[in-house]
């Protein structure tokens, strides 16, 4: 055996995943893969959380991390993608600030040789697998949730504003969308309100501004569940006790509302730190040589009043991890 064969040999093992407490026999690797992650911004809890799954999933591997932060930066971005390229990593992970912009360094990826995995956002070509969850799913999920509760109440005429998230992006537009489709079907009215760009302050004042020039409202969709907080906070100041939110992402603030109170309807699950650990499990496939999906789904579910205590919140996010890789 040459020295190449006895490296190789000994760099091969077994790897062990673990998803929601279960052992799984993962796939033969080298020893230890190096892997590149461009995230889009630091500036969102949601992808702080994501970046630390990640990072601690590859840890638990053994395996080396280089995570970059473009803070939102096209140029930034495209930069991190090339150092990173540089370095050698074995398998490169981007949550794209633009998915256009970021075209040229995913063909320099693929001209050395180094596989591309999407998280969160995807990419218009150039990637191996997408890894994410099905944003479309988690709004029609939402909006089946919100037509049985009208329902249920026998409510006529209701009206339902829309917090959007950030204009032209991919996740907002599914998320407006699986909501829309299933809630005008019930004969919903929908009002679009302005885009908050996912953060709770900016949600507060539109809502400030919302809530006056509809005050016939009878509840509040918001693309994610910190915009749907700001929005009950305000809601609240100013005693509208009568108007219910709904929100998007499961976020462990808002799940724990639900089980106090009956303002907070539902949301849907999108634990970021799982997310970032079936990102680093896919990136371990794509290495070993396996053949992985194009879109690998790490899974929602709905959470409401009723299930909601079945969901742990010890985490900034409500904890949801189904077995992806069955």
């Amino acid at each position: 055996m040459n020295r190449r064969e006895l490296l190789l040999s000994a760099g091969i093992i077994g790897l062990t995943l673990t998803t929601a407490g279960v052992m799984l026999p993962g796939p033969a690797f080298a020893k230890t893969i190096k892997i590149g992650f461009s995230q889009a911004t630091l500036q969102s809890p949601f992808y702080v959380e994501l970046t630390a799954g990640a990072e601690a999933a590859a840890k638990a591997g053994g395996d080396d991390i280089v995570s970059l932060d473009a803070n939102g930066d096209v140029t930034k971005q495209n930069n991190d993608l090339q150092d990173l390229i540089t370095r050698g990593v074995n398998v490169l992970i981007v949550n794209p600030v633009n998915p256009d912009a970021v075209a040229p360094s995913l063909e320099a990826a693929k001209a050395a040789g180094i596989p591309v995995i999407t998280v969160d956002r995807d990419v218009r070509g150039g990637a191996t697998s997408y890894v994410g969850r099905n944003n479309e799913k988690m709004g029609k999920l939402v909006g089946e949730a919100a037509v049985a509760y009208f329902q249920k109440k026998g409510a006529k005429n209701v009206k339902i504003i829309e917090i959007q998230g950030d204009p032209g992006g991919t996740v907002m537009a599914a998320r407006r969308d699986g909501f829309d489709k299933v809630a005008e079907a019930a004969g919903i009215k929908i009002v679009r309100g302005p885009y908050a760009e996912y953060i709770r302050a900016n949600a507060v004042t539109a809502m400030q501004d919302l809530l006056q020039a509809n005050p016939d409202l009878n509840a509040i969709y918001a693309h994610n569940d910190d915009m749907a907080v700001g929005a009950l906070q305000v809601l609240k100041e100013n005693g509208r006790t009568d108007v219910v939110v709904f929100g998007v992402d499961g976020l462990s603030e808002a799940v724990k509302i639900m089980t106090n109170s009956d303002q907070y309807i539902a949301t849907a699950l999108n634990d970021p730190r799982y997310l970032g650990d079936v990102t680093i499990q896919t990136a371990r496939r794509i290495a070993a040589g396996e053949k992985v999906p194009s879109f690998v789904d790490a899974g929602t579910t709905v959470v409401t009043k009723e299930n909601a205590s079945k969901f742990p919140t010890t985490g900034l996010f409500a904890e949801y991890r189904p077995d992806v890789f069955k």
